[in-house]
């Protein structure tokens, strides 16, 4: 339900071109909100350009970006009422595989930009009493094989938004939590396409080594997207997160997600990886018949 209050408040979504970023966006601007959606190229803020959400081409990585963002916000008289840091990409591959620059790269936007946004973006925020809605991962609770660039950034932001709460919750700016499991949106496509091409450049020892699990692990990311929660279902989460009264640290989004926490707490680190390779076991494809 739009209030009066709420169509007097901004809020900006990072990654807003497709997926839970799109999906959040056009939910909140459903609320009431005016939303600074942000998109990489002109063609998606045509498709996404709707009432309430202004589209803004935002490369978190490129402090040029961020700074039209930071300047856009000052001369708007509305409140900004949260910011959902939600861009990001996906790569998988071996830690012996993966290239730095790769590594590099995955921080750089699973990270490091989020940090960039957020630090131009505290001032406001800060004026507002608003909130910081960092969009995780289960991955960053429990790093599977292939995933340690992923994961390891996804990590690093939950430790970066554990940090950030302790800092500023006593300002008066709530930091929130996003975990989601297995979403049906384009960024596993490409992520299945990333390790692909990633597997196309290791070494025939290395290929040894990995190819298998990184065949299995395709399957499985396939499978688990196939039958994960919708961008729209996932977007409900983020929305309760940016307009709960006193919302929680932590949101899980699906049941996979809420699960694996669940199992985490009781387990072992040897049982937990009998049980991922066990489940890895089940997507390695057949050996073809003699």
């Amino acid at each position: 339900m739009t209030t009066s209050s709420e169509n007097q408040k901004l809020i900006v979504v990072t990654g807003a071109s497709t997926g839970m970023g799109a999906s959040a966006a056009r939910g909140l601007a459903r609320r009431g909100f005016h939303v600074l959606a942000g998109v990489r190229r002109d063609r998606d803020a045509d498709a996404i350009r709707s009432a309430g959400i202004e589209p803004v081409v935002l490369d978190i990585t490129e402090p040029a970006h961020v700074a039209a963002l930071t300047a856009r916000i000052a001369e708007d008289a509305r409140r900004l009422h949260a910011l959902v840091n939600n861009a990001g990409i996906q790569v998988n591959a071996p830690v012996e595989a993966l290239p730095m620059a790769e590594w590099r790269q995955v921080f750089e936007v699973n990270l490091f930009g989020h940090i960039a946004v957020t630090q131009a973006l505290l001032p406001a925020l800060l004026r507002s009493g608003g909130r910081v809605i960092n969009i995780s991962s289960i991955g960053g609770r429990f790093a599977m094989a292939t995933y340690g660039a992923y994961a390891g950034a996804k990590f690093a932001l939950e430790a970066v938004s554990d940090s950030l709460r302790r800092e500023i919750e006593p300002l008066g700016v709530h930091v929130v939590v996003v975990e989601p499991g297995g979403i049906r949106t384009e960024m596993a496509t490409r992520g299945i396409e990333t390790a692909n091409r990633l597997a196309a450049g290791m070494t025939p020892e290395q290929d040894a080594r990995y190819g298998g699990l990184i065949r299995a692990n395709n399957r499985l990311m396939a499978s688990g997207t196939s039958s994960g929660l919708t961008a729209d279902a996932a977007a409900r989460v983020i929305t309760k997160a940016v307009t709960a009264r006193r919302p929680r640290t932590r949101y899980t989004a699906g049941r996979d997600a809420a699960l694996i926490v669940r199992l985490g707490r009781v387990l072992s680190d040897r049982t937990l990886d009998r049980i991922l390779a066990a489940n890895l076991r089940r997507h390695t494809p057949k050996p073809a018949a003699a």
